[in-house]
Formats: C-alpha cells, structure tokens, sequence
C-alpha cells in the first residue's frame, strides 16, 4: 500500500508481484479491493499495479466535474510518476473507458489493453441503465465502503456520487469513430448478461484494428467476481500470448 503524488493529488496505489507491469483501473464507485482475485492470479506472472482514482477509496476529491478523459490524464500522470515506459492496462466498467482514453492519448503507454463490461459511446448501453441511474438509491451499495475509507470522509459521499452519475449520463465516451486510433491488440470482455449490449462489444472489436472479443456466460457487470477462474485465464491468454492478425473477411 502506497502513495502518489499525481498532479497534487495524493493518489493510493497497491503493487503485488514483479515483472512486466500490468495497471488494473477499477470501475465506479469501485476500489482496489473489487480486483482481489485478479490481483491474486495476476500477480503470480506479472507487476501488479492497482491504482484508486480520485474521489475513489482511499484517493481523496478534487474540485470540479468528473470526465473519462481527465481520469486518463491522471492515470497518464500516475503511470509517469511511476516511471512506467508501458504496461499491460486492464478496465473494468469506468476504468475500461479510462484504459481507452489512455490507449488514444498515449498509445505508447500501453502495450496490451483490455476493456471489461463497459460501452464506449451511449448507444451500446442497455436500454433499463438509463432507468437505474435515475433511481434516487442508486449508488448506495458504494456508500459504507466510502464511509470506511475516503481522506474525505462521509459527508462528502453525496458529491462524490453526484459527479460522478453526471458523467455517467452526460459524458459520451470516445465513440466507435475514434477507436481506429488505438493501436493497442485488444481483448474487449462481457458478461452475456452486462450492462452493454453484446452487439455493442462486437461492434467495437470490429473497429479497433486488432481485438478479440469474449462474452462470459451466466454473467453481469460483475463477471470478474462472478467467474473470477475463468476471467483470470482469459486474461493470463491474452496477456501472455501472441495476438493474431485479424483475417481478411471471407468472399464467396
């Protein structure tokens, strides 16, 4: 368990393991505690570096409004602070469309990327999201462990949650046009139960220029903690292994 200085802010980190660098980037609302099984077999082969964002765990708040892309750059910050020339960038959720923005604006920053459980522009969101995030208990189950650890203390939850739902409903995401521009190899992860769409995520391994798409049966937006074994092998595969040349599409 340490600490950061990025940019001012003082930024929580946890490293496990040694070799290559792989960088875990939780979802919202979300800790570094929510990778411990990933962490766990990861860790066994590779660096494990597990961030909390500002506003997240036991980072503290900023002033201003939450955007994808300003996490990135503080994940950018974070990595160079750490003298990381690249890593293996791994999201979940929030932290995947963070690990895309910094994939885009710092492709060399990333050696291998995966994106978990999450659309990268409004249309791949299942259409009942929209009603969860109007649901005035939504991000409750998010408050006792922010009580627990945040520098900034219970009081400040319902900021914290108030931001961050506005990015949720108001920050498009980088949108299937700009991912031609990451030239990570990409392993984009579902469950077949998530809350974005299947076609969504076919979509988007369609338009990045080298990906591999996995959806996870019998799972949802939790698929790490509901089949951690078989996402960690996925991801022990993917990391670990050669990435193929995407086929030429098949003509009659």
């Amino acid at each position: 368990m340490s600490y950061a200085t990025v940019a001012g802010l003082r930024t929580y980190y946890e490293t496990h393991g040694t070799g290559d660098p792989v960088l875990l980037l939780h979802g919202g609302l979300a800790t570094a505690d929510s990778w411990a099984p990933q962490i766990a077999a990861l860790s066994e082969q590779y660096q494990v570096i597990v961030p909390e964002r500002r506003g997240h765990g036991r980072t503290g708040d900023v002033d201003g409004r939450y955007t994808y892309r300003l996490m990135a750059a503080d994940t950018i910050g974070f990595a160079e602070t750490l003298g990381l020339a690249s890593a293996h960038v791994v999201g979940w959720s929030d932290g995947a469309l963070v690990g895309a923005y910094v994939a885009l604006d710092r492709p060399d920053l990333v050696e291998k990327l995966v994106l978990i459980g999450q659309y990268l522009d409004p249309s791949g969101a299942r259409p009942e999201l929209a009603s969860m995030l109007d649901d005035g208990d939504f991000g409750e189950f998010a408050r006792p462990g922010y009580d627990r650890l945040s520098p900034d203390g219970p009081e400040h939850f319902d900021v914290v949650l108030a931001k961050i739902l506005r990015m949720w409903r108001e920050d498009p995401g980088p949108g299937l046009s700009a991912l031609p521009g990451i030239t990570a190899p990409t392993l984009v992860m579902q469950g077949d139960d998530d809350f974005v769409t299947v076609e969504h995520s076919a979509a988007v391994a369609r338009a990045l220029p080298e990906a591999q798409l996995a959806v996870v049966p019998g799972t949802s937006h939790g698929l790490p903690m509901e089949k951690p074994a078989l996402v960690n092998q996925l991801l022990l595969d993917f990391l670990g292994g050669e990435h193929p040349t995407k086929l030429a599409p098949l003509t009659p």
